[in-house]
């Protein structure tokens, strides 16, 4: 397909959702309010963006099909801008059906938002979060049948799959369950967090900001070994499990420059506390003797993002506050999360 010389813009006639013009997004915040039921139609990528729930972005779109995938850009108004060709979207469904089509011409409109992923989540579950949170009361089958549709046709395509190929059955279930499970954990500002209780779920995911972000520098510079890395790397794709390890290095309070040089494992699970004092024991003995000193630790997210949960930033606290100690200097403690085993990543490298 040649790319056209100017941006398009594809109406999509038979998209599931119509845009609302800025009036209708006016009425239905001033005189209906959140506590009205909105209906599937009425929640565009437009009232995610003004809510927060998503941002633009470069690339954050993508949809994969039958073994093609397709990029697309998040533009501040809510519409959708192919990367390969330049072309502008309405809504998801318009560009799902189009992308779909061009790989396979007999398919008949779908479902947008089963389709699309925003940054490895399908946007169904954004809309099913906005639901949540301002319409707590709204009937959830009337959301979870739009994502059914699209499940429905990844089932056949993983049942004619099947039927090519029988071994794969088992590993073809297990990854449908584990991607169910991991589409249900949307990471959030923390800024949107508020005051913290008991009843916050703390396996909530947080998303990651850049000092730049917030108008500071970082305070600090980090050097990690490749070695590190790559041993981290391994000792997370040994199991679908959680694992976990510590850091060692040194930190220079003249240059600011926390360096880390090695990489200890603990060799083994996070429910056997018998064993862990010994393992720990053994880590401090290796730091001493290498004349390092512990200078973070890090852990596995198996298939999930590489996000840090509620549970994961209290950690990250109470070792802040361990290796500073008594004293009042500063020496930070590096915190890295892995996650080898993630759907959402596209890449090779793990996240």
């Amino acid at each position: 397909m040649e790319p056209p010389n100017s941006p398009q813009v594809e109406d999509g006639g038979e998209e599931d959702e119509e845009e609302l013009s800025g009036g209708e997004e006016a009425d239905y915040r001033t005189s209906s309010g959140r506590g009205s039921l909105l209906t599937r139609r009425g929640i565009t990528l437009r009232v995610l963006l003004k809510d927060g729930l998503v941002e633009p972005g470069d690339g954050v779109l993508a949809i994969h099909y039958l073994g093609k995938n397709f990029v697309g850009d998040l533009l501040n108004d809510g519409k959708i801008r192919w990367v390969e060709t330049g072309q502008i979207f309405n809504s998801p469904s318009a560009w799902a059906t189009h992308c779909k089509r061009l790989v396979n011409p007999a398919k008949k409109s779908g479902c947008g938002w089963a389709s699309v992923r925003y940054r490895g989540q399908k946007l169904a579950q954004y809309k099913t979060t906005w639901l949540h949170k301002y319409q707590p009361s709204a009937d959830m089958s009337m959301v979870s049948e739009e994502d059914d549709d699209e499940d429905e046709e990844e089932g056949k395509t993983a049942v004619q799959t099947d039927e090519k190929n029988k071994n794969n059955k088992t590993g073809l279930n297990d990854v449908m369950v584990s991607r169910r499970t991991d589409r249900e954990r949307i990471p959030v500002r923390y800024c949107t967090l508020g005051t913290r209780d008991a009843t916050r779920d703390p396996h909530t995911l947080v998303e990651l900001s850049a000092f730049s972000a917030i108008n500071r520098f970082q305070p600090f510079n980090v050097a990690i070994s490749s070695n590190v890395l790559l041993l981290m790397d391994f000792h997370c794709h040994l199991t679908t499990s959680e694992v976990v390890g510590y850091l060692g290095g040194r930190w220079d309070t003249n240059t600011q420059l926390l360096t880390v040089l090695r990489a200890f494992p603990c060799r083994t699970r996070l429910a056997d506390r018998e064993s862990a004092s010994a393992v720990e024991e053994e880590i401090c003995q290796n730091l001493f003797m290498r004349g390092l000193s512990l200078v973070g630790w890090y852990h596995s997210h198996p298939r999930g993002p590489a996000l840090p949960s509620l549970q994961d930033i209290d950690s990250q606290m109470d070792h802040q506050l361990r290796l500073q100690g008594s004293n009042n200097g500063f020496q930070p403690c590096l915190g890295i999360i892995c996650g080898p085993y993630y759907h959402g990543n596209q890449r090779v490298a793990s996240t």
